[in-house]
């Protein structure tokens, strides 16, 4: 049986199985393992498995928009560019759906690799601050009239930076759809895993999102994929929305 959801959950309560799937992000973080691979040519500074969450997710949502801030060397937006154009291909998306990147600092090199990608027609990038007003009014223009919009919130990584971003892009997203907050699991790395960073333990996105789930009921923490996954950056990160 694929995706037997007894054995999920009893590989998600085997305390041993479980603290090994952290192990394995505390252990290769030295290693910067998340450095190790590339989509469709360009860096993606992720784990496969939450690359593989991000797909199962895009499939079942089907979004006429993908917010994500954090741009980094553009790998992500190549990934969600090349997923929704694989769906419009297959007739199971919105034609036209989009991915809108932002960063504060989007360098002249990986501008240049992203615009010359041939999955660029599907992507649009703002530089500036996700929580900038002005910003942040360019993403409503951007937003404006779509049904069906994920947002995945990969920038800075403070917890009052994060908080922020919570705040500000939630209300994006619709019922059925997700919100989705990476690097969560800084909260579970050593005391000294990020010395040269403004983040750390008790100041991370995983303590953002617990003050912000303690203060709505739009969204929940996707379990049953956390459980599958076992291996991610992002544990209580995916945030499913079930009230619009």
């Amino acid at each position: 049986m694929i995706n037997d959801p007894e054995l999920v959950r009893r590989m998600a309560e085997d305390p041993r199985t479980r603290d090994l799937g952290r192990e394995f992000i505390v252990k290769t973080a030295p290693y910067r393992y998340s450095y190790n691979f590339t989509w469709m040519g360009v860096p993606i500074i992720q784990v496969p498995q939450d690359m593989i969450a991000m797909q199962e997710i895009i499939f079942s949502v089907r979004p006429e928009l993908i917010i994500e801030t954090g741009i980094a060397h553009g790998g992500s937006i190549i990934y969600y560019a090349s997923l929704l154009e694989l769906l419009e291909s297959a007739g199971a998306a919105a034609a036209g759906a989009k991915v809108l990147g932002i960063d504060i600092d989007i360098r002249p090199h990986n501008r240049d690799r992203i615009e010359s990608h041939p999955m660029y027609e599907r992507i649009e990038m703002i530089e500036g601050s996700s929580i900038d007003p002005e910003v942040l009014a360019r993403v409503g223009r951007k937003a404006a009239g779509k049904q069906r919009i994920l947002v995945a919130l990969d920038s800075n990584h403070t917890h009052e930076h994060v908080r922020k971003e919570l705040e500000l892009y939630s209300p994006f997203v619709g019922k059925g759809s997700y919100l989705v907050v990476f690097d969560t699991v800084v909260e579970d790395m050593p005391e000294d895993a990020f010395p040269d960073r403004p983040w750390g333990v008790g100041n991370n996105p995983k303590t953002a999102v617990r003050e912000f789930l303690a203060a709505s009921d739009r969204f929940v923490v996707d379990r049953e994929l956390e459980s599958r996954l076992l291996i991610t950056v992002a544990p209580s990160g995916y945030l499913k929305c079930v009230m619009d």
